[in-house]
């Protein structure tokens, strides 16, 4: 998998994301997010995106139990976020 730089800062993600927008809560349980998350990591990405509006921040409390059960070392994967008017 290719990586390229953000900006200036140095950080480098994969070329390829794993977003999860339509992915978790009422379409896959935390299982099947795991599977998911660990193909993706399987074949190379390690950028992980997210939003607090996506399942109600369902989505994002998913992705975070998966990591958790995963146990990959923070440090060798980049999760990145967004928020909405409104947020909770």
């Amino acid at each position: 998998m290719e990586h390229r730089r953000v900006g200036r800062a140095g950080l480098k993600v994969s070329a390829l994301s794993f977003g999860s927008w339509v992915t978790f809560d009422q379409q896959l349980n935390d299982d099947a997010a795991l599977e998911c998350l660990q193909t993706a990591w399987d074949a190379g990405v390690t950028f992980f995106d997210n939003a607090e509006a996506y399942a109600g921040g369902e989505s994002e409390r998913i992705m975070g139990r998966c990591f958790e059960r995963l146990g990959w070392a923070r440090e060798t994967y980049t999760v990145s976020t967004k928020f909405f008017w409104g947020l909770r």
